[in-house]
């Protein structure tokens, strides 16, 4: 690619088409919703487990990154691609596609209308604290809604520009969030919840972090946190909280990633923040 284009709409500063990795994130994302929307059986069986017994895998967790997977070795054969239920790929672009069969596989698997494809495109370590992430795509499988983003270009739901929403102050947020699987980690953020519950204006907990960081792009929610996020959970969700307007980030200085992610408008996400140092949330099991 010619090293000029860092300067033209829709590249990033190496030259990457980011609207073209953009499109291609929703087109995957569109296909593989497709496939997962229409192949639902009437009664959904746990497939495997992973982190715990209440950490399921289905058939369609596989089928959907499958497809995935697929479509990239056709598309971007030179890209890597970290997916949640597969090997890793290597590739040589420095490019790496982070994908998420479904996002929301308990949803999925009980029938609760949130869950999502994500799929996104990051440069250089494959790391959230690390990575420069350069286009993605959530698709909400039951709706149909969409929602992307490019970096440097916005971020969209079905065309609709977005920006997040300010709220007036703490108390007056309505805060999402989401528990891991392990028991003691639940136990530790049942422990924060406490403390967070009683400052602000309620907690959702729809159990989709990618569905998650859109709504807050969108202003449905005005905060979000969560730890024990992997990659493939936060990286096209992320992207479009940031390109929305959100400050995406971690506790004491660090980036966004398995530790914590909060995500808001300053400067009311600055006290969430603090809330949640306060608290240790970044600490223990």
């Amino acid at each position: 690619m010619d090293d000029n284009a860092a300067g033209n709409p829709g590249h990033d500063g190496e030259g990457h088409d980011v609207e073209a990795l953009r499109a291609l994130a929703a087109s995957l994302a569109r296909e593989a919703g497709a496939l997962v929307r229409d192949g639902r059986p009437a009664q959904v069986e746990v497939a495997a487990t992973k982190s715990s017994a209440v950490d399921p895998v289905t058939e369609m967790d596989r089928a959907s990154e499958a497809l995935l997977r697929a479509r990239l070795a056709a598309e971007r054969p030179h890209d890597a691609i970290l997916g949640e239920e597969g090997d890793d790929v290597p590739g040589t672009s420095g490019l790496t596609w982070v994908l998420d069969p479904i996002d929301g596989t308990v949803n999925y698997l009980y029938g609760v209308a949130s869950y999502a494809v994500s799929v996104a495109v990051v440069a250089g370590p494959v790391d959230p604290e690390r990575w420069t992430a350069l286009a993605g795509c959530v698709h909400s499988v039951v709706d149909g809604r969409t929602w992307t983003a490019a970096r440097g270009g916005g971020a969209e739901r079905d065309g609709t520009a977005l920006r997040v929403r300010r709220p007036a102050s703490l108390a007056e947020s309505l805060v999402a969030t989401g528990f891991g699987y392990a028991a003691a980690r639940r136990v530790e953020q049942a422990r924060v919840l406490a403390d967070v519950l009683p400052r602000v204006r309620d907690i959702r907990r729809l159990g989709s972090a990618a569905i998650d960081l859109c709504l807050l792009a969108e202003g449905a929610v005005d905060l979000y946190y969560e730890r024990g996020l992997n990659p493939w959970d936060m990286a096209a969700g992320g992207l479009v909280a940031a390109e929305a307007g959100a400050w995406v980030g971690g506790l004491r200085g660090r980036g966004a990633g398995s530790t914590m992610t909060v995500a808001g408008a300053p400067p009311v996400v600055d006290e969430l923040v603090r809330l949640l140092e306060d608290a240790g949330a970044d600490t223990g099991a």
